[in-house]
């Protein structure tokens, strides 16, 4: 049984919070509301993190604060003391092993925003067009001895921080980081506000669209709510673990998914005005961030100080849902293997930083590798592309799928009642409904649409 404690409810708070506001929200979302028709996905995603975000992770949360062990041994323990089989451990296994592999590439993507970050303010990128920008992105890709440098350099403050344990290093990390990141995000809206096309960015965003809201769009709003909230990664369960007796679990679901949205909707202000401002189209994808945001900012007064401020906005993005996602690991090795959390924290490290290098690698020198070419499917899928999509369509849904029935059909009333006790008896009923009936199938419904 894990003897850390987060010091109080705050600490608590701020430490889920932390781990799941991160790139998804920053990075993924303002790209996804460009591609997916503007305010008709912002719609559904708020719908899907109400509705399935928060109960899901309140369920989260109460495995892991009612077994205070690792993920992978902690719904077998609470499955055991309700009567249940031990077998409800694949929840937590499925999970962990998600995460990892999540983890391996999503540290990769967060080296490319701290070199970004120090692309800018070194003025690497001063007077360089869209097309040389893009040059310069597609030959930083093609580096892997650079890439690796900075996958590399972001692993290392993860261990610093990390090794430090969870009150010293993770709940510090936290405490600082919150107030940066939203100070950040506070000046660069104020920037974009002032500097850039306001009516136009806050229309496409914004303005009421029903007819645009069709299957894709909806499914692509409940995936960005699990992919946001970290649903099915285990790092809940294991920050669960930590939680105070008397912490208020649905009430920091809920605290979870508001700040998402806040700094959803904030990362949005800050892209769309500059997107529009130099009639760039808002619908990019990924190389949004890389190629058409450092093009504003090239173009822009003071663009070389904002640029650099928007990368350090991503770097304390990416900073705190990578330690919650070495958690479940580490986590493992110190309760299961009875290791030090020094040589836990290294142990993940460095068999993500391994592991990570095929995904690194899937960008130059492994290109033209398809591990699963045979299949249909995954014939022009590099390493990196089958990673994403066993992980984000195969273990997080099952994972996601196991939680929902085993807290809302197979724990008994007395254990909910005591996991959610300081919420009222219809908050708990509704969240029982929830995972019942409706995260179910909403689940279900993204599983098969993934595999069809």
């Amino acid at each position: 049984m894990s003897s850390a404690r987060w010091s109080s409810q705050v600490a608590f708070y701020l430490a889920t919070i932390g781990a799941a506001v991160g790139l998804g929200s920053i990075w993924r979302f303002p790209y996804l509301v460009g591609t997916q028709g503007g305010s008709a996905f912002i719609l559904v995603f708020v719908v899907a993190c109400v509705a399935i975000a928060v109960p899901m992770l309140a369920a989260e949360f109460l495995i892991g604060r009612r077994a205070r062990l690792n993920p992978a041994q902690a719904a077998g323990a609470v499955a055991a003391a309700a009567g249940r089989s031990r077998a409800w451990n694949a929840i937590g296994v499925l999970g962990t092993l998600a995460t990892f592999l999540i983890i391996s590439y999503y540290t990769i993507i967060a080296g490319w925003v701290l070199a970004y970050a120090w692309k800018c303010a070194s003025g690497q990128l001063n007077g360089l067009g869209p097309e040389a920008l893009a040059v310069e992105w597609r030959a930083f890709l093609a580096n892997p001895w650079e890439m690796g440098a900075w996958h590399l350099a972001f692993l290392a403050l993860l261990g610093l921080i990390s090794g430090r344990g969870v009150v010293k290093g993770l709940e510090v990390a936290n405490r600082w980081r919150a107030p940066l990141l939203l100070g950040l995000l506070g000046v660069l809206v104020a920037y974009a506000l002032a500097t850039g096309d306001v009516a136009r960015g806050l229309s496409f965003a914004f303005q009421p669209d029903f007819a645009r809201i069709d299957a894709e769009v909806a499914l692509t709003a409940i995936g960005q709510a699990f992919y946001a909230t970290g649903v099915g990664m285990a790092m809940m369960i294991a920050y669960g673990a930590y939680a105070p007796g008397d912490s208020s679990l649905l009430r920091s679901a809920t605290l979870i998914v508001v700040s998402i949205l806040v700094v959803s909707v904030l990362a949005t202000l800050v892209v769309f005005p500059l997107v529009f401002a130099f009639d760039m189209d808002p619908a990019q994808g990924p190389d949004l961030v890389f190629n058409v945001l450092p093009a504003a900012f090239a173009l822009m007064p003071g663009g070389q100080a904002f640029g650099t401020l928007f990368f350090l906005l991503l770097v304390l993005a990416a900073l705190t849902p990578s330690m919650a996602g070495l958690e479940p690991s580490i986590a493992w090795f110190e309760q299961h293997v009875r290791m030090p959390r020094s040589s836990a924290v290294a142990i993940t490290i460095g068999a993500s930083w391994l592991l990570g290098l095929a995904s690194l690698l899937s960008f130059n020198v492994l290109a033209d590798w398809r591990p699963l070419g045979t299949f249909p499917r995954f014939e022009g899928s590099t390493w990196f592309d089958v990673v994403d999509y066993f992980t984000a369509n195969l273990l997080l849904p099952v994972g996601a799928l196991m939680t929902a029935v085993f807290v809302g059909w197979r724990l008994p009333r007395a254990f909910l009642e005591e996991g959610f006790a300081q919420s009222s008896p219809w908050q708990r009923a509704a969240v029982v409904w929830l995972l019942r009936l409706v995260c179910p199938a909403a689940i279900v419904v993204v599983f098969v649409a993934a595999l069809t």
